[in-house]
C-alpha cells in the first residue's frame, strides 16, 4: 500500500492524541471529570467514521453517564478536531466503552480459580 493508503490510520493516531488532549481537561461537562482515557481509534478508510475506545474508571452507572457526556460533547469534539488536525470534514465520531480492562482481570480471575482447584484436587 502507499503513503496516501494509510492516511486513514495517520489520522486515527492524530485523533487519539488529540482527543486524549482534550480529556485531559478542555471539556467542561461534569459527567467527564474522572480519568477518562482513550485507548484505541479506528478510522474508516473512507475518512467518514471514527470510533474512539474510551476506558472510563467506575461502576456501570459512572461509565454510562460518562458515555452520554461523550455523545452530548461529540458536536464540539468534532469541530475541534477540524481545526486541529486541519481537516476538511471532521468524521462522524462513534464512542465504544472499551471493557478490555475488566475482560483480562475476569479471566485472569478464572485462571487463578482454575489453578487453586487443580492444586486442591492433587
Amino acid at each position: 500500500m502507499t503513503i496516501a493508503g494509510h492516511r486513514h490510520e495517520r489520522i486515527a493516531e492524530e485523533i487519539l492524541h488529540e482527543v486524549g488532549t482534550m480529556f485531559a481537561g478542555e471539556l467542561r461537562d461534569p459527567r467527564l471529570a474522572g480519568l477518562l482515557s482513550v485507548t484505541e481509534v479506528r478510522v474508516s478508510p473512507d475518512l467518514k467514521q471514527a470510533r474512539i475506545y474510551v476506558q472510563v474508571p467506575g461502576n456501570s452507572a459512572e461509565q454510562e453517564a460518562a458515555m452520554e457526556g461523550l455523545r452530548a460533547a461529540s458536536a464540539f469534539i468534532r469541530r475541534e478536531l477540524v481545526e486541529r488536525i486541519q481537516l476538511r470534514r471532521a468524521p462522524e465520531l462513534f464512542f465504544v466503552l472499551d471493557r478490555s480492562e475488566q475482560y483480562g482481570e475476569h479471566i485472569e480471575d478464572l485462571l487463578r480459580q482454575v489453578k487453586r482447584e487443580k492444586g486442591s484436587t492433587s
